[in-house]
């Protein structure tokens, strides 16, 4: 067979399908389809790439959310001001009281503390906004000085630090003034007005900026300040005032642009457009009616905006039929106007809008979706592949959180890392990425209750000094690096595992079917040929009874047959306990069970795959203990430790012929234990492996250990010392607390000690671990042969609460998810180098001790697409473990496969189990390919030559190392024979022509 081909790389190949095309309104419809076709999983591995060059990052923030001062310097009263002093205020809107924005995060009074962040950061550009009431008190003329004042000296000290200002005119927050006066954007005169207050800032400012943005998410303001009043001026106007809210803001953008291109654009050289945010949707079920519903949501509210000002200078067609009279009409001169008012794409993408504020009725009975990727396709298709600039994205966390922002770096991590995707497999026109934001703020209706923040603010302190998030780091590190560079460790390895390595499959429990055979009945019949055609049974005759023969069970010889398809070398499965001795006790014997596991024993070794036999292993019923055992307090009860190793004696004796690996016990629950039951269980694996030591060993000359679940623990934030000692913590719970006594010293972990005596102390809680005796200690500790690990995925877990629902309180750990990890259908992540992590964690612990992975796989849903991320999760499970043996010097031994089949493990076999029938899957011939080059050979791989092979075949041995000597031979002999017939057939030939 042909060496099997190294895995994938984790960068997989370029998925473009042709850059968008230049667009037209519903070209966009497309993109639901196009990436339901993307393949999978390669299309949602993580991309390890970086940004084209000059690509620009940066952070932002917004007057009212940061600035505070509301009373300092002049300035005015903002429609924010009023709608926060209110004595109360609608449900679902900000709550009333003096907090809103009047000192938020100071940034009024602390300009080079902010400025200090933006150098730290390393970003290429701020994105900030003016306040119109600071500048203008009531909107209007005069001018207040100390406004101008302040923003001159933003301005420098960006320029200073090399930092583009990228400036926003309005950010939600217009002036009091001009709401009284004429109802704000309800009223035609807005936009002459906001090109008055334009032309002062383009005046005073322009010569320092190249990037202005006339005004934030007109959505928002149009749908929420006058429709629904659930945020400022709070006016509920229902959908036509809305409606002519929005008309209104899109007329005063399109003055504002044609003003700068008119009269600033030749000296100043800038750009202008306006941020426009949006949701992302997806169909129920991808049909054309849903995905028309999910086009007609985009229209409704990014295509409210963009469609005007990026195609035809009118709205959405599906609006038009659909709202009647309700939209506003554009004259033509009007549409002329407003059409190609944008330099580029601003779009503002992530927690403002997205499940908070999109109104229901505009996702028409789709699913909200947070893709960033899908959306900038989409964007690109719709609207004639424009130059996109990110200019507001991420999500948020607890108000409550401080340093360590794990779930925020989670989502600021795929959000980017989808922008990569965009840039690089879809062609889409991105050309910067700005962060929401700067530090933390006023976060609009939803007050202080969460913050979306790089830098931690202390709302109650009085100097509001900014201090690092842990995202800062990350996204530090992000800038150095222009994205997420290729690294050695995530790329594969070719090589091989060493001879006499196990190349495993798992079967919790064999299916066990012990119908005897037709021919095993001892009566005699007679065939009544004439009438009924039956056979009839004589009474009172038999026959002689034979011996059982393991050719009885048939479903032996399925099992078998299937298992040598695989080209397994081993072959692990439990026992069960319950069966056996179903009184616990020798008392009562299963024999006809103990003689069909002795068969199957027999029959694996007859076609050369060793059994790997489990005594336990607890399961959902009675942990597959006795029943009088389960109904006495089970492991809680000392009686139990005596109960199984008498019914390990029991299993040596009768298997042991046929068994030369034996696991105590497999997969001990540490969740589901007590710490007496988890105390009591350690003694009787000891007192078991002792027993096979003493009693066993030599006769039967096997290995014997326990088996341990290890799935690997991971700091949520990798730079956090507290989430490092979570993850530590973690760890010793659940593998320590069963392998330290073991593999350690004896006792258990010292980290277990000492946090149950804190919350003990502290906390009043009663959590007794139990203490070993000095010879209970000397009984447990290195009653080992190898160290056996059952690993599946690898958990984020950090010390800052942040999810209810997943936060240990016992243990002080908040899980975290990493949304751009894979996932199974059953939620368990895939993250390949988590084996590796562990098995060095093992090696670093407990030494060179050898290892074997008896069991590691992945559920597929029963949906056969799905088997293709288990065949990318056994490929990259199977490189990383190579890792660990070839560059980590891990005494890795084995290596299984979980699971053998579905009808004894439900979406987890590499056979799919139907009406009786067993398929093979495709990652059963991945994992057939993969052992039969045993791993990952390349080119430059010295052929693997085992003293098996050698000693049964020197012969072989001989020619093997002598290939290029015969094949030279080979060539020679060939070419002699070719020659010798030439010369035969030619003086026939020349006999012939002289006769």
């Amino acid at each position: 067979m042909a060496p099997a081909a190294p895995p994938p790389p984790l960068l997989p190949v370029l998925l473009v399908l042709g850059q968008p095309v230049l667009g037209a309104p519903g070209q966009g419809a497309g993109t639901w389809s196009r990436f339901a076709r993307l393949p999978y999983p390669q299309d949602q591995l993580f991309l390890h790439d970086t940004f084209p060059d000059g690509f620009l990052w940066g952070a932002g923030s917004a007057a009212y959310q940061t600035e505070g001062g509301w009373r300092q310097g002049g300035k005015g009263a903002s429609v924010w001001d009023t709608f926060a002093h209110r004595p109360a205020a609608p449900t679902g809107s900000v709550p009333p009281g003096p907090a809103g924005g009047d000192v938020a995060s100071d940034s009024y009074n602390n300009l080079y503390r902010d400025a200090e962040g933006l150098r730290r950061l390393g970003v290429s550009h701020y994105r900030f906004s003016l306040a119109w009431a600071r500048l203008l008190p009531n909107g209007t003329a005069p001018v207040n000085p100390a406004g101008l004042a302040h923003y001159r000296r933003l301005l420098g000290r960006l320029r200073e630090l090399g930092v583009e200002p990228v400036v926003t005119l309005y950010h939600w927050d217009l002036p009091q003034g001009l709401q009284d006066a004429f109802g704000g954007w309800a009223s035609p005169v807005l936009p002459r007005l906001f090109r008055d207050y334009a032309e002062l800032c383009f005046r005073h400012f322009g010569g320092q900026v190249r990037y202005w943005l006339t005004m934030d998410n007109p959505y928002v303001v149009a749908w929420h300040g006058y429709g629904t009043g659930r945020l400022p001026p709070g006016v509920r106007g229902g959908p036509r005032l809305g409606y002519r809210a929005a008309h209104h803001l899109l007329q005063a953008h399109a003055e504002v642009w044609h003003l700068y291109n008119d009269h600033f654009r030749p000296t100043q050289r800038g750009k202008v457009s306006i941020a426009l945010s949006s949701h992302w949707i997806k169909p129920q079920r991808m049909t054309e009616k849903d995905i028309k519903e999910c086009q007609k949501s985009l229209d409704f509210v990014l295509g409210w905006f963009a469609k005007p000002i990026f195609i035809d200078g009118d709205y959405p067609e599906s609006m038009r039929s659909n709202l009647s009279s309700l939209l506003p009409e554009f004259s033509e001169v009007e549409k002329k106007f407003i059409k190609g008012t944008a330099d580029f794409f601003a779009l503002s993408f992530g927690a403002t809008l997205s499940f908070q504020l999109l109104d229901s009725h505009m996702k028409f009975q789709q699913l909200e979706s947070i893709s960033l990727r899908q959306l900038l396709y989409w964007i690109s298709s719709e609207y004639n592949n424009p130059q996109i600039f990110i200019v507001e994205n991420s999500w948020f966390v607890s108000g409550s959180t401080k340093r360590d922002d794990a779930k925020y770096i989670y989502y600021l991590k795929k959000f980017i890392m989808e922008t990569l995707k965009a840039i690089r497999y879809d062609g889409v026109n991105v050309f910067g990425y700005t962060v929401w934001s700067l530090l933390d703020g006023f976060e609009w209706h939803r007050g202080y209750s969460i913050r979306r923040g790089l830098f931690y603010v202390d709302f109650q302190s009085h100097d509001k000094k900014l201090m690092p998030k842990s995202s800062v780091l990350f996204y530090q590190k992000l800038i150095e690096k222009n994205g997420f560079p290729p690294l050695p460790e995530n790329q594969p390895i070719e090589g091989v595992l060493p001879c006499g390595f196990a190349w495993g499959i798992v079967d919790n429990y064999i299916q066990v079917d012990t119908t005897p055979a037709q021919f095993l009945d001892s009566n005699v019949y007679v065939w009544d040929v004439h009438q009924t055609k039956k056979l009839i049974k004589v009474d009172g005759v038999f026959t002689s009874k034979r011996k059982r023969q393991c050719v009885d069970f048939a479903a032996i010889r399925l099992q078998i047959s299937l298992l040598q398809e695989m080209h397994v070398t081993h072959f692990h499965f439990s026992l069960k306990w319950s069966l056996i001795l179903p009184l616990g006790n020798l008392s009562l014997i299963n024999h006809t069970l103990v003689h069909y596991y002795q068969c199957f024993a027999s029959e694996l070794l007859r076609v050369n795959i060793t059994p790997v036999v489990a005594l336990w292993q607890p399961m959902a019923e009675n942990q597959e203990l006795p029943v009088s055992l389960a109904k006495c307090g089970a492991w809680e009860n000392p009686e139990t430790v005596q109960a199984f190793v008498e019914y390990a004696k029991f299993c040596f004796t009768s298997l042991g012929d046929h068994v030369k690996f034996w696991i105590t016990m497999n997969e001990p629950s540490v969740k589901n234990l007590t710490y007496t039951a988890g105390h009591n269980l350690l003694k009787a694996h000891a007192k078991a492996w002792h027993l096979y030591d003493k009693e066993f060993r030599r006769s039967q000359k096997g290995k014997i250990s326990i088996a341990l679940q290890a799935d690997w623990v991971e700091p949520a934030c990798p730079f956090s010392r507290n989430d490092q000692e979570v993850a530590d913590r973690i760890l010793e719970f659940d593998i320590g607390w069963l392998a330290e006594p073991i593999f350690g010293n004896g006792d258990y972990p010292q980290v277990m000690r000492a946090w149950l005596h804190r919350r003990n102390s502290v906390d009043l809680y009663n959590f007794h671990l139990p203490y070993f005796s000095e010879d209970e200690k000397k009984l447990i500790q290195g009653s080992f042969d190898f160290f056996a690990l059952s690993h599946y995925t690898t958990t984020l877990v950090g010390w800052e609460k942040e999810d209810a629902l997943k936060y240990d309180h016992y243990l002080e750990v908040q899980m975290i998810n990493d949304i751009t990890w894979l996932h199974s259908p059953g939620r368990a992540a895939v993250v390949p180098w988590g084996l590796r992590k562990l098995l060095k964690w093992v090696k670093s612990k407990y030494g060179d001790v050898p290892i074997y992975v008896m069991a590691n796989g992945i559920d597929d849903g029963q949906n056969m697409v799905y088997d293709k991320l288990r065949v990318y999760y056994i490929q990259n499970y199977i490189n990383e473990a190579l890792k660990a043996y070839t560059l980590d010097n891990v005494n890795l031994q084995g290596y299984f496969v979980y699971s053998f089949n579905d009808k004894t493990a439900p979406k987890y076999g590499l056979y799919s189990y139907t009406a009786n029938q067993y398929e093979p899957k495709p990652s059963l011939k991945q994992y057939r390919e993969i052992i039969d080059n045993d791993g990952f050979p390349g080119p430059e791989t010295p052929e693997l030559l085992c003293r098996e092979e050698v000693a049964s075949c020197p012969e072989c041995h001989f020619f093997r190392t002598r290939k290029s000597l015969l094949a030279f031979i080979s060539f020679i002999f060939v070419a002699f024979i070719v020659t010798i017939c030439f010369i035969t057939y030619y003086s026939k030939r020349v006999e012939r022509r002289y006769k």
